[in-house]
Order: structure tokens, then C-alpha cells, then sequence
């Protein structure tokens, strides 16, 4: 088990390799696992959802499939297809372009909590408040249509999140029980088990290098854990009052790894050196007792290096955009309910964040001046989700009326 969580974390140059051994055979696309492709599908704009007349639907597509509200969502990383869970206890792989389902995923027996593509695009993985983690993955390799079931992982108690290693086929969990658990796959075998938490995970993530995980509990603690031990590193608690967040509800991680922004139920933010294991800021602009619900760094400089820009998004209906450098604020972007996601654009336009919120609304901004992009409506309840999907081009939303929608983050300046 050590040497199979060596090859991911190792190598200086954060480089991942994957053990021949664990390469299976190619399996031949005999087109008998899921349905096909829709050859003579329509251009992509399907007919709008019934609701509020008031309400302006600017999306490009809607997918309408799921019975209940859509908790998760994500686009794959090269494909226009995305995957979505919800309430009905099912999760599917779908078309953007068309709302083509190409796969229902089932086999949870509670809502679907999380579900995200693998890095390379090749596995999806849904989880579930039943504390299924179930793996689909590509068959063949002409196209994205084949989907087969793979495994189902268990260990949880109920599933809060998800997350892909950045570069390999190992997967991260973090549960209501207070545990975190690590499975390999294609092979599903238990890497690792980290428990030292006492309240459930709220939130956790892989550093961008690859080599360490950051956790987060309702308890207040926040652990950094070498994946090759199940003791961490280092852990930062409510007895050390420059940490105290009451409960811990949303986090992120610079792309240098050196950095972790962290916020929690009292409205208060921190900004802990991974290097030190201590807290070096406080980010203090949101309103007390409004839990921080989304965290995200923003590299205005496109090189990765600086300490860089982060936004916080609160129940407050305020993104905060702060400098890191001087741990000011530079702008205040308004919601008129709850900030439920936050999405930073990849490069070239690593400029663009893109909020979601509880008012129905998704917003892109300019984060460089705080200027309102433009505005994504259609959505008939809060969302609850989001996603960027084809190089951040488009934004592909799940909300609390059932619906997902697709939407382009930028005004089509040919339209």
C-alpha cells in the first residue's frame, strides 16, 4: 500500500506515475453497454422550462432528467459532457450541446452529493448520503458515449464530498463519520484512512502538486496529511483562538501549494502557511455569523507564484476579492442572497470568477476591477452547484428546481 501511494506523491517534479501493473486491458466498444449516440440530434437549444414568466432564460441548454433538486455537478475536462446528482438518488452523464443523457448512473439508494470526472476524463464518480462512492468508466476509445460500471467503494458513513487526484486515477472522500478516506483506482483498493477529526469533513482537497491533502471539520480543525501517513503533519484547532472558526465550511489552496484559505460558520476567514502550520491572515469583510461557503484563488498574474488574490463567497450574499500580498480587500461583489459556488476561469482569462448563488442568479465578474461581466438567469430556485466546462467557455449550473443549466460565461459578442 506505501509503495503504490509513493508513485503518486514522490517525485520532485510532481510528477505522477502509475504502475503498469494497474493498467487493465482495452475493452472492446461493442456498443452493448449504454445507449448510443443520437445522430440526428438537434442544434443544442432545447425548449425553455416552464415557470416564472418574469424570469429571463439566457442559457444556451437545460437539462431537465433529474426528479429533485441537483446538488452536484461537473464538466468533463475536454468533452462537452457533464455529470450531475441529485435528490432522485441518481446521477447522469450527459450532452451540454444537446441535454443528451448518454448514462444514468444508478445504484445510490440516498441523494447523490458529489459527482465529478477523474482528471484525464476517463472515470466519473458519484457519491452519495448513503455513503456509496460508485465508479463508471470509458469504454473504448473512439468517443465519449460508453460508459461501463467499474466498482463501488465503501467505507463512509454518507459521502460529503469528492475530489480526483489532480493527475491520477486516486480518489479522495470526506465524510459525515469524521473520516477521510483514499482509494486507488482502477484497482479500488484502500490507500489510506485518515481519522483524527471529531465532527463531520465539511471540505477538503489534493494540493495542486499532488504530494499532500488538506481537511477540514465542523469540529474546527483543519489537518495536513502526507498521504503516505495516516498521522497528519500538522493540525490547527479552536484551542489556538487565532484559529477559531467555529465550524470549518469551505477552504482552497493556491497553485504554488504553500498557501490554504480557509472559512467557516462565524464569517471569519484564515490564511495558513502550509509550509509553517500556522495562520499568517485574517480576512475579516463578510458579516458575523454568516458562514464563508465558497473559497477560490484568482492567479491575476497568470504566473502561479505570488501569494495572489483569493475570493470568499458567505451566506451574507457578498464575494469578497482580497489581495494576499497586503491582505486587503479589493472589491465586494453583491448577491442578493447566499454565495453558493465560485469558479475561476483557467488561462488565458484567469481574470474571470464566476459566482453562483442562492438568488437564482450566477454572475461572472472581472476580478481585476470587480466589474459584473454578465449575468446567468433561468434557474426558477438557489443553485446549489457549478461547473466550468470547455476551457471555461461555458458554465454549467444545478439548481434546487431540478434543473441544470448551460450557460456561456462571457456576452457572445456575434450575437
Amino acid at each position: 500500500m506505501a509503495q503504490e501511494i509513493e508513485e503518486y506523491v514522490s517525485d520532485e517534479e510532481g510528477e505522477v506515475f502509475i504502475d503498469s501493473g494497474d493498467v487493465l486491458a482495452e475493452v472492446p466498444d461493442d456498443g452493448d453497454h449504454v445507449m448510443d449516440e443520437d445522430d440526428e440530434a438537434e442544434d443544442g437549444v432545447g425548449d425553455l422550462p416552464s415557470g416564472d414568466s418574469d424570469v429571463k432564460d439566457n442559457s444556451l441548454q437545460h437539462f431537465t432528467t433529474h426528479n429533485g433538486s441537483v446538488f452536484a455537478i461537473s464538466c468533463h475536462p475536454t468533452e462537452p459532457l457533464a455529470v450531475s446528482g441529485g435528490e432522485d438518488d441518481l446521477g447522469y452523464i450527459w450532452d451540454i450541446t444537446d441535454g443528451e443523457v448518454i448514462v444514468k448512473l444508478t445504484g445510490h439508494t440516498d441523494s447523490v452529493c458529489s459527482a465529478s470526472f477523474s482528471s484525464d476524463g476517463q472515470m466519473v464518480a458519484t457519491g452519495g448520503m448513503d455513503g456509496r462512492v460508485r465508479i463508471w468508466r470509458r469504454v473504448g476509445t473512439v468517443n465519449f458515449r460508453n460508459w461501463e460500471f467499474l466498482t463501488e467503494l465503501q467505507g463512509p458513513d454518507e459521502v460529503i464530498w469528492l475530489r480526483w487526484h489532480p493527475r491520477g486515477t486516486i480518489l479522495l472522500a470526506g465524510s459525515n463519520d469524521s473520516t477521510v478516506w483514499l482509494w486507488q483506482l482502477p484497482s479500488g483498493n484502500t490507500m489510506q484512512v485518515f481519522a483524527g477529526h471529531s465532527g463531520p469533513v465539511q471540505c477538503g482537497e489534493f494540493t495542486p502538486d499532488g504530494k499532500r491533502i488538506v481537511t477540514a471539520s465542523e469540529d474546527g480543525t483543519l489537518m495536513y496529511w502526507d498521504p503516505r501517513s495516516s498521522t497528519p503533519l500538522f493540525k490547527l484547532s479552536p484551542e489556538d483562538a487565532r484559529f477559531d472558526l467555529e465550524n470549518i465550511t469551505s477552504l482552497a489552496i493556491n497553485a504554488s501549494s504553500t498557501l490554504a484559505v480557509v472559512g467557516g460558520t462565524s464569517g471569519s476567514v484564515r490564511v495558513v502557511s502550509l509550509s509553517k502550520g500556522e495562520v499568517v491572515g485574517a480576512l475579516g469583510g463578510h458579516a458575523g455569523g454568516e458562514s464563508i461557503e465558497a473559497v477560490q484563488f484568482v492567479d491575476l498574474a497568470g504566473t502561479g507564484s505570488s501569494p495572489g488574490v483569493v475570493v470568499t463567497g458567505g451566506t451574507d450574499g457578498k464575494a469578497c476579492i482580497w489581495d494576499l500580498t497586503t491582505m486587503r480587500l479589493r472589491a465586494t461583489l453583491e448577491h442578493q442572497d447566499a454565495v453558493t459556488s465560485l469558479l475561476t476561469h483557467p488561462a488565458p482569462k484567469s481574470h474571470l470568477i464566476v459566482s453562483a448563488s442562492a438568488d437564482n442568479t450566477l454572475r461572472t465578474w472581472d476580478a481585476r476591477t470587480g466589474a459584473l461581466v454578465k449575468e446567468h438567469t433561468g434557474h426558477h430556485g438557489p443553485i446549489l452547484s457549478a461547473s466550468l466546462g470547455l476551457q471555461g467557455s461555458v458554465v454549467v449550473s444545478g439548481g434546487d428546481d431540478s434543473a441544470c443549466l448551460v450557460f456561456t460565461t462571457e456576452i457572445d459578442e456575434s450575437g
